[in-house]
C-alpha cells in the first residue's frame, strides 16, 4: 500500500461540499452521542494542553519589566493575550486613518 501524505495549506482550505454541509445540517442534536466524551471538570483543566494556533505566529520580544508588569496586574494568567489585544487594536486604528 502507497503512503499517500496531505499538507492542508491553512491560507486555501480545500472546498466542503454542499452535500456534506446538508448531511451535517439534518442531523438533530438529540441524536449525536456524547457519551464517550470525558467530563470537562476540575481534573481534565489540570491536564489540558494549549494547542497553539498554526494561523498565528509565535513571536519573542524583549520587553521593559514595567510594561510587562503592567499587563500582568492582579492577573498574571492570559497577560500576552491582552498585550495582542492591544496592539491589534493599534494596528486597526492605523489603517483607520
Amino acid at each position: 500500500m502507497a503512503l499517500v501524505k496531505f499538507t492542508l495549506d491553512m491560507e486555501n482550505p480545500p472546498e466542503t461540499p454542499q452535500e456534506y454541509l446538508d448531511r451535517f445540517d439534518a442531523i438533530r442534536e438529540e441524536d449525536i452521542d456524547y457519551s464517550d466524551i470525558p467530563e470537562m471538570d476540575d481534573e481534565f483543566w489540570k491536564h489540558a494542553k494549549i494547542v497553539p494556533n498554526p494561523l498565528k505566529p509565535v513571536v519573542t520580544m524583549r520587553l521593559e519589566p514595567e510594561t510587562v508588569a503592567f499587563f500582568k496586574g492582579d492577573n498574571p494568567k492570559g497577560y500576552t493575550g491582552r498585550m495582542a489585544a492591544v496592539l491589534k487594536a493599534y494596528v486597526k486604528a492605523q489603517r483607520a486613518g
